[in-house]
């Protein structure tokens, strides 16, 4: 059976985590790993030279979640997704739920935004594409909940239980793009619910907190309708390869376990997040509004003393 024409060796040793960790570059996700690091710190090497500080924080979980991509897609970890349906699983939740959230918090739009040069007068440049492109009808649509609620759940069912799942497995471009399509949907998903880079669709922290809520659930009985599963429901994993000593039904029990676990770490991940940004928007609203507070205050004391000194000037008379 052709487990993904990536011209592997069947005869994988049994999984081990060493084993899976081994470097195996992935050339499609290698360069693209390498080029996001690349031009992230051209980024922000331009915004330091220039004077202007980039949190450190941000560059940091930039650096973790381009890590994680590769973590999952440059190892061992990747040929043995190709045969045990719990270790595709682990790369799918990865570079799905975890992958996107440390992406959106290194908040690479707005580091964009701030290093590209601004195009003259009338003129075009990148910068200026990029600012149409935020505020287009497209990214209106495609950042919208009605959007990218049910492109995260169809993600799941619509791949893993039609012929959809088995049909891309079978190549080495099917299988990159399957991966490409689990990073993209989860950036779009968490992207406005993080709020950290510029979009169309902005909501209030409690209504991010709904989004986030509404997609989670249906991937707990994702894994649950796995886990319960009587017999392989791929076919792609019906047979893992003997040298592995795997039960496909074992396997796909495991696998049906890890996406149902793995819903709780993003949902914990992005809630502690929110509530922070939540917390320091409230911090900056405030030091406005004492600001504000103070300058009126200014103004009438000015206002009165100007008064008290126009009495004072009348009864001097």
């Amino acid at each position: 059976m052709d487990h993904g024409g990536h011209g592997m060796n069947m005869d994988l040793p049994p999984f081990t985590l060493a084993r899976g960790l081994e470097f195996t570059g992935d050339l499609f996700f290698l360069v693209a790993c390498l080029l996001g690091l690349g031009l992230y710190a051209w980024g922000v090497v331009r915004l330091r030279r220039r004077g202007d500080p980039w949190p450190v924080g941000r560059t940091v979980s930039w650096v973790i979640g381009v890590l994680t991509v590769a973590l999952v897609m440059c190892t061992a970890l990747n040929e043995y997704g190709m045969v045990l349906f719990s270790v595709h699983m682990v790369q799918h939740m990865v570079i799905s739920m975890l992958s996107p959230i440390l992406l959106l918090l290194g908040a690479p739009v707005t580091l964009t935004l701030r290093a590209l040069p601004a195009a003259g007068r009338g003129r075009k440049g990148p910068r200026e594409l990029l600012v149409a492109l935020l505020h287009s009808r497209y990214m209106r649509v495609i950042s919208h909940p009605a959007f990218t609620i049910p492109l995260f759940i169809a993600s799941l069912y619509a791949l893993y239980f039609t012929p959809l799942f088995d049909l891309l497995m079978r190549s080495q471009a099917g299988h990159i793009a399957m991966m490409v399509h689990f990073l993209a949907t989860g950036l779009v998903f968490f992207w406005p619910i993080m709020g950290v880079d510029p979009g169309p669709h902005r909501p209030g922290y409690v209504m991010r907190m709904l989004e986030l809520f509404a997609g989670m659930p249906f991937h707990a009985f994702f894994g649950i309708a796995l886990m319960m599963a009587s017999q392989p429901m791929v076919d792609t994993y019906a047979n893992p390869p003997a040298s592995l000593g795997v039960d496909a039904l074992s396997d796909q029990t495991a696998a049906g376990g890890i996406a149902w676990a793995f819903s709780e770490i993003p949902s914990v991940v992005v809630l502690i997040a929110l509530v922070f940004q939540w917390y320091v928007s409230d911090q900056r609203q405030s030091r406005r509004q004492d600001r504000r507070a103070e300058r009126d205050g200014d103004q009438e004391l000015a206002a009165y003393n100007a008064y008290l000194a126009s009495l004072q000037a009348r009864g001097g008379r």
